[in-house]
């Protein structure tokens, strides 16, 4: 089954919220081999105005998973996780990250473009703290591979 056409304009229902724990991002930061004081330090990161850690630019993808996994998911997509391939990764941001944050993300599906047998599936997440204020949109490009 080929990945639907009519995808661009999906919207998906906002997952759980997703509260940021300080040692999550200490973890991520070790594994993106991040040493910024900021992303370990509380003391460096209130010292810089932060009220706790600050997490690397990337961590906005363990937020973004739970939207994607909505849309891998989705009976109509079309899409077979088995011929994914990412493609490409963005951050527009409003503010960091930090410790503490209760994040609520939304994914919509920005564009679905047919190259060669193949599909590239771009989608939105929309990522707001529990004020309801954005913090991040993180967008992801996929390769959904052809059969051939």
């Amino acid at each position: 089954m080929p990945v639907n056409p009519d995808l661009p304009g999906r919207r998906f229902d906002p997952v759980p919220p997703y509260l940021v724990g300080r040692e999550k991002v200490r973890e991520f930061a070790r594994a993106v081999q991040s040493t910024n004081p900021l992303h370990h330090d509380v003391g460096a990161a209130v010292a810089a105005g932060f009220s706790d850690v600050v997490a690397p630019p990337t961590f906005a993808v363990v937020v973004q998973e739970a939207t994607l996994a909505q849309l891998l998911a989705e009976p109509d997509a079309g899409i077979d996780f088995s011929m994914v391939v990412h493609g490409e990764q963005r951050f527009r941001y409003s503010r960091p990250i930090v410790a503490g944050d209760k994040l609520t993300a939304t994914l919509t599906v920005a564009s679905v473009k047919t190259l060669g047998g193949n599909a590239m599936v771009t989608a939105e997440s929309s990522v707001v703290d529990a004020a309801g204020d954005h913090v991040v949109t993180a967008t992801s490009t996929l390769v959904v591979r052809g059969d051939s």
